[in-house]
């Protein structure tokens, strides 16, 4: 079979037999088009060791906008997609390499970039909560340090979502897998000050308002704020609050999950919290912890 017509019925069977997201389905077709990009239409069969290893030489030098070679992790994930492709083909009975013939390149585990407690109190003191979209913001800023929430999860919710009064919702997250979502005090409060300042009848939870920054477009010109709008107010609060660090949505999901854990949280609870399907996602997070586990050892050993 030729691999554009295997790779078709496998992006069919993600969409309708897996139920991934379109953006899930989008990404493959791109990772396993690089494929096609480098090889031609070739037959499924075609596929093998000595083609993977020419494929992974080409996608090691391939260049970004941004830079000379494609990083490690981007290149992990076209063969991560070229397995589960492979995978598909087992199933169908499509003769193909074995999925277990791929390994992965080694990778560094990431740095991860979290804001202290002092850092995190200057950037919510940024916004001006006299105007709409000061509140708006403050809300917004709230919400994703007391949740742990993905930006593309804040951009999706609707207001009939919360429950301010429990001060929890379920949220749809990566995988399609809901997950229940817990506000702090104070979020609940800044959200319900945005919430009282709405008028219009829009399902989304956070939108756009005019340039006046005092109330929404009566004029019917505002929508829902995009995950791109998010990362701009986040990196402009942060610039003002004397932040040099890059600060972006997830620097507040990191900030969420690092602040559990050095108060005592179980890793675990916060895998749940955080919706990460596998423990070694959560664990980039365990080293942030040595300090605590410091203090733990000057605490307590040999006294």
């Amino acid at each position: 079979m030729l691999f554009s017509k295997a790779k078709t019925e496998y992006l069919e069977y993600l969409e309708i037999e897996q139920n991934r997201s379109q953006k899930t389905i989008a990404n493959y077709d791109h990772y396993l088009t690089r494929l096609e990009d480098f090889a031609g239409d070739l037959k499924v069969l075609e596929i093998d060791n000595e083609m993977i290893r020419k494929w992974r030489l080409w996608l090691n030098r391939l260049g970004t906008n941004t830079s000379d070679e494609l990083a490690k992790t981007t290149q992990n994930y076209h063969l991560i997609a070229l397995r589960s492709f492979l995978k598909f083909c087992a199933k169908r009975n499509i003769q193909a390499l074995s999925p277990e013939k791929i390994e992965l390149a080694r990778t560094k585990r990431p740095q991860v970039t979290f804001l202290n407690e002092e850092e995190i109190d200057r950037i919510l003191d940024q916004p001006n909560t006299n105007s709409f979209v000061g509140l708006r913001d403050r809300a917004i800023l709230e919400l994703l340090y007391s949740s742990g929430l993905r930006v593309s999860e804040l951009v999706s919710l609707n207001t009939e979502q919360l429950n301010l009064k429990r001060q929890e919702f379920m949220v749809r997250g990566k995988g399609q897998k809901d997950r229940p979502i817990f506000i702090s005090d104070r979020a609940t409060l800044w959200i319900n000050r945005y919430l009282e300042q709405r008028t219009d009848n829009l399902k989304a939870l956070f939108i756009s308002a005019n340039k006046s920054n005092s109330k929404i477009d009566q004029s019917g010109n505002f929508k829902r704020l995009t995950p791109r709008s998010i990362q701009r107010l986040v990196s402009r609060y942060a610039l003002l609050a004397g932040i040099t660090k890059h600060v972006s949505p997830h620097t507040l999901r990191h900030s969420f999950a690092t602040d559990l854990l050095m108060n005592g949280a179980d890793i675990r609870s916060v895998q749940a919290m955080l919706g990460h399907s596998n423990i070694a996602t959560t664990q980039i997070y365990t080293h942030i912890t040595d300090p605590h586990l410091k203090s733990v050892f000057d605490r307590y050993h040999n006294k």
